[in-house]
């Protein structure tokens, strides 16, 4: 993973840019470039052309010593920069053996034969869809003059676009790259491409589950009961997170797990010991580079997280790794964390400011890249929130809208998070063959219905019975839990690192922000106001650091309760006039209910 900034002038035909605008632009890219370099400590890389201009800050995952970038075609022809992992590069070069020639060992290379390839139909979307990874590219061919720049389906990999006074177009890993010198900045959507013959950007990805009348008919697992019917459904959940975990092994660093004791991370860490004793890039026929397996958890001293994160390493086996912080030294980095994360989004904030903690850790260990668990709650409805689904499509339709906006919230998160100290995060939750999977499912077999006392799935709520949140996923890997683990209730992270750090923040900024000022947020704020004092305090940083309306615009500004959309409000009447993103606000379902 890395960070990248590409800036583009065909404004003016075919005619180059005089020599001396180039040199001009060349170091202002140079000077954005540097805003981002956290992302990419280990190098950096400029190409500098006619009509365009890339600089790349790497940090070396795959290939060390051959992957600068940006990379160049065999012809010298296409330049390419791009940041993140493609798991599946190894078969796509494959592909190309004796029609391309290879000049790195780099993962992305990949993506240069396949432009070659497709650009003459002009059918990008064939061409990204056959890319198995999280990714954003700038790939300029200079013999065309032309440029595509393309997102990942999610939007894992973070991308923005900008557009300066003279519009001249750029695109950059992070918002910041682009803050002052774009008069326009906008993200760029996940899941799209953009072709400089293009007008706009176009969505190469389209799935037929994102209706309900493609899955309702799905095959179940369970019947009406709760029983297993059939078995195989919930082997698909097993055998298919455990190869997107397999595949995103591939390393030539050392690694580690998060885990915070939830059910999401606890899996993945069990799934990666597993395979961490072999390199997965050789069938496992050759020994791991670093054959012990290290976990990392984050916490308050005796927070909830803790406790759980010791005993699911304890089972698992892992080097276990625990990082405690004081509220003081949390609050402290608050300014720091909005600058990287880029947003005033209170729940992101909230969950940033420990992983933010816990990635410079993690650094300094030596660990470059770390398996997580995001991703499970959208794809399975792991928010506590979705006990209240009125029914199914009403379930699945708020799945569909969770996974459109990850990118905004725990995508972002987990990324910028833990590359501001250039930690690389990987999430095979979001695996786009699991995700076609998980949300194939019969969306019923997903749902927290109320179970009949005949019925004797393990739930670990007593009678009467309820299934738990993400019951299919705790049943398909429960053999490799413990299971105060496996049926551990559902904690958001900003809960799970400790009660307090929450109960805190909404203190201090209930004492900072004066009522006179909430009273005119309008005025200070007109752009997306804030709804809450807490809000309103990350805002004034936020600010400061991103003076902008076109930042301001780039983060996400709705009504939820416990990370709901604003749309599942209409669940419950009680939710109405609600906006607390913890999960402890869903009385009745978390035991620690407000």
């Amino acid at each position: 993973m890395c960070g990248f900034v590409g800036c583009f002038d065909l404004s003016s035909g075919s005619a180059p840019i005089a020599e001396g605008l180039k040199e001009e632009l060349r170091a202002q890219v140079l000077e954005m470039s540097k805003k981002i370099r956290h992302r990419g400590p280990d190098w950096s890389g400029v190409y500098t052309g006619d009509n365009a201009i890339l600089s790349h800050e790497r940090l070396s995952i795959v290939d060390p010593l051959s992957g600068k970038q940006p990379l160049v075609s065999d012809d010298e022809k296409i330049i390419l920069a791009a940041n993140g992992e493609i798991y599946n590069h190894k078969e796509i070069r494959a592909k190309f053996e004796g029609t391309y020639k290879f000049r790195t060992g780099s993962d992305c290379e990949v993506i240069i034969p396949l432009y070659k390839k497709y650009r003459e139909s002009g059918d990008f979307t064939k061409m990204i869809e056959e890319l198995s990874g999280i990714f954003a590219f700038a790939l300029y061919d200079s013999e065309n003059d032309v440029y595509l720049i393309a997102r990942d389906e999610i939007g894992v990999i973070p991308l923005y676009q900008g557009w300066d006074k003279a519009g001249r177009y750029y695109v950059a890993s992070e918002l910041k790259a682009l803050e002052g010198d774009c008069q326009t900045i906008e993200e760029f959507p996940n899941g799209h491409y953009f072709y400089s013959k293009d007008e706009k950007p176009n969505r190469w990805y389209k799935r037929e589950w994102e209706t309900f009348d493609a899955v309702k008919n799905a095959p179940k697992a369970t019947d009406e009961k709760g029983d297993v019917i059939n078995p195989s459904v919930i082997e698909k959940v097993r055998n298919g997170l455990e190869t997107a975990v397999k595949a995103q092994l591939m390393s030539d660093v050392p690694y580690g797990v998060l885990l915070s004791g939830g059910l999401d991370s606890s899996i993945i860490a069990a799934v990666t010991q597993k395979y961490s004793k072999k390199r997965v890039e050789t069938d496992s026929k050759e020994a791991a580079w670093w054959p012990q397996l290290h976990s990392f958890a984050v916490g308050l001293e005796g927070s909830p997280d803790l406790i759980a994160a010791q005993k699911a390493a304890d089972y698992i086996g892992t080097v276990h790794h625990e990082v405690h912080f004081t509220i003081q030294e949390a609050l402290d980095a608050l300014p720091d964390v909005i600058y990287h994360i880029e947003t005033y989004d209170i729940t992101t904030v909230r969950a940033s400011t420990p992983m933010y903690l816990l990635a410079r850790v993690i650094k300094s260990m030596g660990i470059k890249m770390v398996l997580s668990g995001e991703g499970s709650d959208e794809l399975f409805g792991g928010y506590l929130y979705f006990h209240k689904a009125p029914n199914a499509q009403e379930f699945h339709e708020e799945l569909v809208r969770k996974m459109s906006k990850l990118h905004l919230y725990d995508c972002l998160r987990a990324n910028k998070s833990l590359m501001a100290w250039g930690v690389e995060g990987r999430v095979p939750f979001l695996d786009k063959d699991f995700i076609d999977i998980a949300m194939g499912l019969n969306p019923s077999d997903k749902m927290n219905i109320k179970l009949d006392g005949s019925s004797t799935p393990s739930t670990g709520l007593g009678t009467p019975r309820q299934r738990m949140e993400k019951w299919i996923l705790r049943k398909a890997f429960e053999d490799l839990l413990p299971e105060s683990i496996c049926w551990r209730q559902k904690e958001q992270f900003s809960d799970g690192v400790g009660y307090s750090w929450i109960d805190t923040l909404k203190k201090m900024t209930e004492e900072k922000v004066s009522d006179a000022e909430f009273a005119r947020r309008e005025n200070r704020f007109p752009v997306n106001p804030p709804k809450t004092k807490e809000e309103y305090y990350y805002r004034e940083i936020y600010s400061r650091l991103f003076p902008s309306d076109s930042a301001a615009r780039c983060v996400p500004h709705e009504a939820g309760v416990a990370c709901s959309t604003a749309k599942a409000l209409e669940w419950d009447a009680a939710w109405k006039n609600m906006d607390e993103p913890s999960g402890r606000a869903i009385a009745g379902v978390h035991d620690k209910a407000y």
